[in-house]
C-alpha cells in the first residue's frame, strides 16, 4: 500500500480500526472486541483477518469508489440535459419522464429527472405549506350519473397565433364524476350561452343526457371577463334548457367542491399547453381536432378510473327531443306584442303579419328564440308566428285597427236562401197563416 495514499474514513470506521488494533496488540480479547463493535465473534475475526491482509483498507467497504451497477451512463445524462434545455425547460419532472420514454426511449425515474432539473436550475423544490383542507366527496357509482362542467380561461396558445387578438381562450370541459374521464372538451372564445349550448348539443347527440350536471356558481371573474359576451344570463338560460331535458343542475358553492374538473383543468394547463407547443398547434380549429383525436384518448387512458358499477346512465334522445333540440338549446326571451303588432329584441324590430297559425292579441306575451344557427323564431303557445324584419325602428307606434291576428283574414259571409238558419227562423209570407184551434 502506498504510504502517501489518502484514505477517507467515517468516524465509525476509524473507531472500528482502533478496536481491531487493540485486538491485534492483545490489549483486548475477541469477545471484548466483538462486544465493542456490536458484531458477532465470527464477524470480528473476519474483520481482523482483513486488517492483517489489507491494513486500514480492510475496514473500508470494498465497493467504495467503484462504479455502481445501477449508475446511469454519463452519455444519457448529457442527452437528457440537452433535451431539458432545448425542449422541456418548463415541463414538470413527470411530464419530462413520459416524453423521454415515448420520444427517445430513455427510461429514468421521476426522482432522477427531478434531481437533474434541480442541478440545471430548471426545477425549484416547492416548500410545504398548510393547504386549506376540504371535505372529500365520494365518487358517483355509475358512468353518466353526473358530469362536472367548467370553463377555463387561459393563454392556451402562448401568443403563437398573431391572428387571435385575445390572449386568453376558453376551454369548455366536462368530466365524468364516477370515472374521471374527460367526456367533452372544446376550445371557444368565451363561456357564453351560445358556446355552452353548442357544447351540450354535441354532447347530447353523441352520448345522450346525463342525470345531472355539477357546476360552480359563476364567479365575478368569469362574468366580467373581457371575452365574456352574455355570461350574466347564462345560468338562467342553461337551467331552463336542462330542466326541459330533465337534467338536474347542481350548484357548487366553491370551485373546490367540483374538485375533479378543477383538478383536470390544472392538469390540462400544465400538459395541454406544452403538447400543443410541441405539435405547433396555434388555432382553435386544429386544437379541437388534436383534443378529440389524440389528447383526450391519451389522458383518459392514463388517468381514468374504474367505476363501482358498470352501468351507463346516459339516456339517448327520443324522437321528440331530437326534433326539439334546436328549440330548447336556443336563447329564449319573453316579449310583449305592441299595439302595432311589432316586437323588439336587442334594437331589432319584427313585424307580425296579418295571417297567423293561431290568434294573437295585442299585449300578448310571446317568446323570441335565437337559435344557434343564427335563425330567429317567434312563438306563442307552441305555434311559430309569421313575421318579417323591419329595416328601422318604427317612427311612432300606431294602434292598428285589428282586434287580433288570426289564421284567416275576416270575410263578409252571407248565408244562402236554403240555409237552415233561414228556414227555421223566418216565415214564408206567401203561405197562409193557420188560424188558431177552434
Amino acid at each position: 500500500m502506498n504510504q502517501n495514499q489518502l484514505i477517507t474514513m467515517t468516524k465509525t470506521e476509524a473507531r472500528k480500526y482502533e478496536i481491531i488494533k487493540d485486538l491485534l496488540a492483545k490489549k483486548i480479547d475477541g469477545s471484548e472486541a466483538a462486544k465493542q463493535l456490536h458484531l458477532s465473534v465470527r464477524q470480528t475475526k473476519r474483520l481482523k483477518v482483513a486488517v492483517i491482509r489489507l491494513g486500514i483498507k480492510g475496514i473500508i467497504h470494498g465497493s467504495r469508489g467503484q462504479k455502481g451497477n445501477r449508475q446511469i451512463d454519463e452519455k444519457i445524462i448529457i442527452k437528457v440535459k440537452k433535451y431539458l434545455k432545448e425542449t422541456y425547460y418548463d415541463f414538470n419532472p413527470l411530464l419530462v419522464q413520459e416524453h423521454l420514454r415515448d420520444d427517445y426511449k430513455i427510461i429514468l425515474s421521476k426522482e432522477t429527472i427531478r434531481q437533474i432539473m434541480i442541478t440545471e436550475k430548471l426545477w425549484h423544490p416547492k416548500k410545504k405549506t398548510n393547504i386549506k383542507k376540504h371535505f372529500w366527496r365520494e365518487r358517483k357509482d355509475n358512468y353518466g350519473e353526473m358530469q362536472q362542467f367548467d370553463g377555463s380561461y387561459h393563454n392556451w396558445f402562448e401568443g403563437r397565433n398573431e391572428a387571435v387578438v385575445e390572449m386568453e381562450q376558453c376551454l369548455l370541459l366536462s368530466v365524468d364524476d364516477a370515472t374521471g374521464k374527460i367526456t367533452g372538451a372544446v376550445f371557444e372564445y368565451n363561456e357564453g350561452v351560445v358556446p355552452v349550448f353548442k357544447f351540450w348539443k354535441g354532447y347530447f347527440e353523441a352520448k345522450g343526457r346525463p342525470l345531472a350536471i355539477y357546476l360552480y356558481k359563476f364567479s365575478t371573474y368569469k362574468v366580467n371577463h373581457k371575452n365574456a359576451v352574455d355570461n350574466e344570463e347564462l345560468m338562467t338560460q342553461f337551467e331552463r334548457a336542462m330542466h326541459q331535458f330533465g337534467v338536474r343542475v347542481i350548484h357548487a358553492n366553491s370551485p373546490q367542491a367540483k374538485g375533479r374538473v378543477e383538478k383536470m383543468n390544472g392538469t390540462l394547463q400544465r400538459r395541454l399547453v406544452k403538447e400543443m407547443r410541441l405539435n405547433k398547434i396555434n388555432t382553435i380549429e386544429t386544437a379541437n381536432k388534436f383534443l378529440k383525436e389524440t389528447f383526450i384518448p391519451k389522458i383518459n387512458k392514463q388517468f381514468a378510473v374504474i367505476p363501482k358499477k358498470e352501468n351507463n346512465l346516459h339516456r339517448k334522445l327520443n324522437i321528440v327531443e331530437k326534433n326539439d333540440l334546436d328549440k330548447i338549446l336556443s336563447i329564449q326571451t319573453e316579449r310583449i306584442v305592441h299595439n302595432d303588432y311589432t316586437v323588439r329584441l336587442k334594437n331589432h324590430y319584427y313585424q307580425l303579419t296579418e295571417t297567423q297559425p293561431t290568434t294573437v292579441y295585442k299585449k300578448d306575451k310571446i317568446i323570441i328564440e335565437e337559435h344557434l344557427s343564427g335563425e330567429i323564431k317567434i312563438s306563442i303557445r307552441n305555434y311559430y308566428l309569421n313575421y318579417f324584419c323591419l329595416p328601422e325602428r318604427p317612427k311612432k307606434e300606431i294602434s292598428i285597427n285589428l282586434p287580433a291576428l288570426t289564421a284567416k283574414p275576416p270575410t263578409k259571409w252571407k248565408p244562402p236562401a236554403n240555409h237552415p238558419w233561414r228556414t227555421h227562423f223566418f216565415i214564408n209570407k206567401k203561405q197562409p197563416i193557420l188560424s188558431a184551434v177552434r
